[in-house]
């Protein structure tokens, strides 16, 4: 897992404040697939960033460790959430120590586009318990605006030359890639989140997106000059209104049975 592009303390504190807690619908999405009354025991976020996602598995968890590479961001999900019920520490998805057998619910959001599958997979596989449940989710913001074409021009032919996509890996993991390790791929499925902004917290969040924090924190664009370029190409588009803006995601729920 790379942390190049998120291990900054402007980032870190805007994920705390300014990211939609759009996790906690993905929860309630996988708790009802999964038909799951209760709470499980003791579970493990993986990439917890500065927690929100954490903070999602624990309206199903009764204890919660969160791990994430970036220092910066576990410095800031251990500040704003106590220990106990939850525990940060330091670590890449692929090499997370804790003892055999000792989680029954792992959650992994935004994070497969960063680890190496086979030794994470593995290392999930030593550390679950039997008939664990392993969720990965991811959601992004998309180019639609609800009833608003000119966002989407704005994002097409602004924003994206503005700032190119940084190249990242795109997989979707299946059940011969998964079963190996013991995991039996129990559910795929998108899904769709509506989310509202004014322009002030918009702005706000797309500061956080990795494509402009390539160029604020790895190309040295001033983050004063980035702002006010939203503010100048959006100000029409917002016209000092709240808006709706369109998430789209994914989540996979899957299970470990062990020999």
């Amino acid at each position: 897992m790379n942390n190049k592009s998120f291990d900054y303390k402007r980032i870190a504190l805007g994920y705390a404040k300014d990211r939609p807690f759009l996790h906690s619908q993905v929860i309630e999405l996988v708790k009802k697939d999964i038909g799951f009354q209760g709470n499980f025991e003791n579970g493990l976020d993986v990439g917890c960033g500065a927690g929100l996602s954490s903070k999602a598995l624990k309206m199903i968890c009764d204890y919660v460790t969160g791990t994430d590479i970036s220092g910066e961001m576990v410095a800031a999900a251990s500040a704003l959430y106590p220990n106990p019920p939850y525990d940060f520490f330091q670590s890449s998805g692929e090499e997370i120590k804790a003892s055999d057998n000792t989680f029954d619910i792992v959650t992994a959001a935004g994070v497969i586009n960063w680890v190496e599958e086979e030794k994470f997979l593995s290392n999930l596989a030593r550390i679950m318990k039997n008939n664990g449940v392993l969720v990965i989710y991811d959601f992004w913001i998309t180019d639609e605006m609800q009833e608003n074409a000119d966002y989407s021009n704005w994002w097409h032919q602004s924003y994206l030359k503005e700032f190119p996509k940084p190249p990242r890996k795109e997989n979707v993991w299946t059940q011969e890639m998964t079963e190996p390790y013991g995991f039996e791929m129990k559910r795929q499925k998108e899904c769709f989140f509506k989310y509202g902004f004014d322009l002030e917290s918009f702005i706000r969040f797309m500061m956080l997106q990795s494509n402009v924090n390539a160029q604020i924190e790895e190309k040295g664009r001033p983050p004063e000059i980035v702002e006010k370029w939203f503010e100048e190409t959006l100000g029409l588009i917002f016209k000092g209104e709240r808006k709706t803006l369109i998430f789209k995601g994914y989540y996979w729920w899957l299970q470990l049975h062990k020999a």
